[in-house]
């Protein structure tokens, strides 16, 4: 345990707090088992070692990885049990899903050691497991996506922007430092490089595509227990959806084309979904509890449009992959009849500064959101005022 508790005092020490993520603040700390999953690459780990830092005891507080040679002969059982009774009262355990039977020993943990509090963070695809034990009772479940524009610019340039409500972004009440720079370049360098916050680090895309390829070749395949053959058609069906988005899936064309079931594709989708790599627009047929088939699909964030194109990627598809991805953080979207989206009672239709008013006349709540524009107007809301929800 030595050996552990050193290499968490180093990450520790090296551990920057100058700007914590947005979902800190709602996560209810004091939880005997919290989990914390999320796509990989998007801030866990950093955001448990600054909660440390700020919050904890550290003399009674151990961090540990799922993944550490350490628990090749030990157990986290064994280890909590043992940190428990030199005084430890707080376990971090980082990527959890790379420890086999996880479910099990944290569901002992919480029912035998009750005087240990226990946070674990994981893949974004950790609930399909099927696990040998039922966590849902005991746990408080958090999902983490990737930066807002406002959390982008808070790391980028030190602007502690506040985070504003749909309802006063549709009044155009963002406020934004224009007499120190504008909005828009720095819109445009967050859709290429800042959904993820290593963007500041050489080689982002490089990073970002084997972030991928481990989500795609390990992740994914352990969990839905594919075999090699399946996770290699995983991986053409994304770059199908790639070089085609907005992708209107069509899962019948998809099977031949994948040689595969037609049912199996679905179940591809909804992995791909579950991982953080694409997100999927249902029509609201039967309101937002029961909602209809999959009428879009895109890819999660616009940073892996750029990172997967061949080519520079469409603006049209640009605009309307950062609107789904900055809103379904926040609020329950789906397709619209009538324009590209419904958030509850408002109709949103995406465009560039030419956009008119033409496709949502007489449409009651509805808007233009309009890409190159710093100033709204009435029912004309900035795209990137859209980035400051959360």
């Amino acid at each position: 345990m030595e050996t552990l508790y050193r290499a968490y005092r180093t990450l520790l020490n090296n551990t920057s707090t100058d700007f914590v993520r947005y979902l800190h603040d709602q996560i209810e700390w004091d939880s005997r088992l919290i989990a914390i999953l999320g796509a990989r690459g998007i801030g866990k780990t950093t955001m448990l070692l600054q909660h440390i830092k700020q919050y904890d005891n550290i003399d009674e507080t151990l961090f540990v990885t799922a993944d550490d040679l350490y628990f090749s002969e030990h157990r986290i059982f064994d280890l909590a049990m043992e940190f428990y009774q030199h005084g430890g009262k707080k376990l971090y355990i980082d990527e959890i899903h790379k420890y086999y039977g996880w479910s099990r020993e944290i569901k002992n943990i919480y029912d035998l050691i009750p005087g240990i509090q226990v946070v674990y963070t994981g893949s974004s695809i950790l609930d399909l497991e099927t696990g040998e034990a039922d966590l849902s009772r005991r746990k408080l479940e958090y999902r983490m996506t990737g930066l807002s524009f406002r959390e982008y610019l808070a790391i980028s340039r030190g602007y502690r922007l506040p985070v504003y409500s749909l309802e006063d972004i549709l009044k155009n009440k963002v406020d934004f430092p224009y007499n120190l720079e504008r909005p828009l370049q720095l819109f445009k360098e967050y859709l290429q490089q800042g959904y993820y916050p290593f963007f500041k680090e050489k080689g982002y895309y490089i990073r970002l595509r084997s972030i991928l390829n481990q989500a795609l070749e390990n992740d994914i395949p352990i969990f839905a227990k594919m075999n090699i053959t399946t996770a290699q058609k995983l991986k053409r069906l994304l770059y199908i959806i790639a070089q085609s988005v907005p992708f209107k899936p069509n899962f019948t064309k998809l099977a031949a084309l994948l040689d595969i079931n037609r049912n199996t594709i679905s179940e591809l989708m909804f992995y791909l979904e579950k991982a953080g790599i694409i997100n999927q627009l249902r029509c609201d047929t039967e309101g937002i509890r029961l909602l209809g088939k999959v009428d879009k699909v895109y890819l999660n964030n616009t940073n892996l449009a750029y990172a997967l194109s061949d080519s520079m990627p469409d603006i049209g598809n640009i605009r309307e992959t950062v609107f789904f991805s900055l809103m379904r953080a926040t609020q329950p979207i789906t397709t619209s009849s009538c324009s590209d989206f419904s958030i509850g009672k408002y109709t949103f239709e995406i465009g560039g500064k030419g956009k008119s008013q033409k496709q949502i006349q007489n449409i009651e709540n509805s808007y233009i959101v309009k890409d190159d524009i710093e100033f709204g107007m009435q029912n004309i809301i900035p795209l990137w005022m859209f980035g400051f929800t959360y």
